[in-house]
């Protein structure tokens, strides 16, 4: 199909173009020059209407045994919110807080969303995610290998091995058909199996005497050793502890010492950016955190904003903290094991506006975001679904354009929680260009995906999303309805060069591809390391290593990405 938008207002900061009227044209699923197109090209009136990149999100739990217990936990978030499909373009849809794979799909896409990260999968059930990812339409996706509390992985770092540890990733990577490394609380899962609780950086781990601080710094070297487009993408220890903004800093200092562009990743930074020593006290450490942020380039975060008067369903890795929430809940809780490897809990928890608690988790999210100077190195989540849904994702954006719908959002908030935060004194409001940045073009940058993805450059892949707003016309700031409203169903959503969503509808169900790494290293490493891994899976696993290992076969529109690394 060729398609020719014409007279579109194009935000692609990638291009460094900031509002201007432009044509675009699309053929064979590629953005081309317009001027290539034939007379018989489909053309889409833009006039007064935002055109942009489609967007990515660079961490949401939309697949694997995890999100599959989520669903199950919560029976009612389903059988209230089934929407059944037409048999000819969608399929039957359920759930809110954790929806089934179709209305993953087409809620993101109606939202412009054309690919998003699946942020933790554990290396033995990756089957299990690939299968979900394949079943999820609309989106291409990427899978992060979850690696803290490895067994092998454990072994190399004690042994100060990160020419073997980074051999034996090369061959997990392409083993398990993931795209990066995913540490959650590091070392706090082998320690869960000895009794203890969630580690602090410096805490040493049971029997390898090794500590957190160590394991992330050996996996940014190997992570810089592999050349991974992604480096590491880090759930700080002590998240959900008072106090733990210290931890986050200290986390974020790594950065400096591992050295490379975007060395660390800091997910859900939310979640580890409290400060004070009980909940009695606890305030928001965001201006701490966002000082050591502004001055260390190495360093990305997310912030995982909560959504208030919402019941979410918290799902991680880090069971030693779900346990404690399963405590203070008193409601129910899953707990699943992965060969004393990984570890997941899930827990249904309900923000509300007028707890205290609840409050200063909102307000971190939103201070983050504002305060921040570089907002190439910083990006708007949820943690879907553990601090909100990702079809919130309008209402945030409404919050950081608008400081009047911040305003009526901080009138219904608890007041002693508000006065501990800086977020009512903030007056910037965010520019749809500095959107246009958050949510497409440094997702792109942050997973090494911006040659093809996150701008409208010629032959950049043809995923565009038209918003029916004008920033020429309309003042977003007083009349922000508009900005939840046109992010919330797009005019129209291109996915490879089809048309998929029209007037927030979908009208085409199509599945995109899922990308994995393959990095090349010597085959004399490869031969050793493997033999390596023959062996300790006798040791550790009940499995062999050839069941272990996912086919290309098995993913649905696999797209390899190979690249020679710096093992020698």
């Amino acid at each position: 199909m060729e398609i020719l938008i014409r007279n579109g207002i194009v935000y692609d900061p990638l291009n460094k173009i900031n509002g201007e009227v432009l044509d675009i044209g699309v053929k064979n699923g590629r953005i081309v020059d317009p001027s290539k197109l034939s007379k018989d090209a489909l053309v889409i009136d833009a006039s007064n209407k935002v055109v942009m990149p489609g967007a990515i999100d660079v961490h949401s739990h939309i697949a694997g045994p995890k999100v599959s217990v989520g669903r199950l936990i919560m029976p009612q978030d389903h059988y209230m919110t089934n929407i059944p499909g037409d048999r000819v373009v969608v399929r039957a849809q359920t759930g809110k807080a954790v929806p089934n794979v179709f209305k993953i799909g087409y809620a993101y896409a109606q939202m412009g969303y054309t690919l998003v990260v699946e942020p933790a999968t554990p290396a033995l059930e990756t089957r299990h995610t690939h299968e979900e990812l394949n079943a999820i339409p609309m989106l291409d996706k990427l899978a992060l290998l979850l690696v803290d509390s490895n067994w092998l992985v454990l072994d190399y770092i004690y042994n100060e091995d990160i020419e073997r540890l980074s051999a034996y990733f090369a061959w997990l990577l392409y083993a398990t058909k993931a795209y990066g490394l995913k540490l959650v609380d590091p070392g706090s899962d082998y320690a869960w199996i000895y009794g203890e609780e969630s580690l602090d950086l410096d805490d040493p781990m049971p029997k390898y005497g090794i500590t957190p601080r160590d394991i992330i710094y050996s996996l940014g070297l190997s992570a810089n050793k592999l050349n991974l487009p992604h480096k590491i993408h880090v759930h700080c220890n002590r998240l959900g502890y008072p106090g733990n903004y210290i931890t986050t800093i200290n986390t974020m200092k790594l950065g400096g010492k591992i050295g490379g562009e975007h060395a660390l990743h800091v997910t859900h930074t939310q979640f580890t950016g409290y400060a004070g020593d009980s909940w009695y006290n606890l305030r928001s450490g965001s201006e701490e955190i966002i000082k050591e942020f502004n001055r260390n380039r190495r360093v990305t975060i997310d912030i995982g904003q909560v959504i208030l008067n919402y019941t979410a369903v918290t799902m991680t890795a880090d069971a030693p903290f779900e346990n404690i929430l399963y405590h203070l809940t008193k409601w129910k809780w899953s707990f699943g094991d992965v060969e004393a490897e990984t570890a997941s809990g899930i827990v249904p928890y309900r923000y509300r506006r007028k707890n205290y608690v609840n409050t200063i988790q909102w307000v971190i999210g939103l201070e983050l975001m504002l305060l921040a100077r570089d907002v190439w190195r910083i990006f708007m989540t949820t943690d879907h679904p553990n601090a909100g849904p990702f079809t919130s994702y309008p209402k945030i954006i409404a919050w950081l354009m608008s400081r009047k719908a911040r305003d009526n959002e901080m009138s219904k908030v608890n007041r002693r929680g508000l006065s501990r935060s800086v977020l009512p004194s903030i007056d910037r409001e965010y520019t749809l260009y500095e959107i246009a940045i958050v949510t497409r073009a440094s997702p792109a940058k942050l997973l090494g995906l911006d040659s093809e993805r996150g701008h409208l450059g010629i032959g950049a892949r043809a995923d565009i999303a038209i918003y029916n707003l004008n920033p020429y016309t309309e003042s977003f700031d007083r009349d922000y309805e508009k900005i939840l409203k046109a992010f919330r169903y797009a005019s129209y959503v291109i996915k490879d060069g089809e048309i998929v969503v029209r007037d927030g509808r979908i009208i085409k169900t199509v599945y995109g591809s899922t990308y994995y790494l393959k990095p090349e290293i010597p085959n004399d490493i490869a031969k050793d390391v493997y033999k390596d891994v023959r062996e300790k899976f006798k040791k550790y696993y009940s499995i062999n290593p050839e069941n272990y290992f996912i086919n290309k076969s098995e993913i649905r529109n696999p797209i390899e990405v190979s690249f020679y690394t710096d093992i020698r």
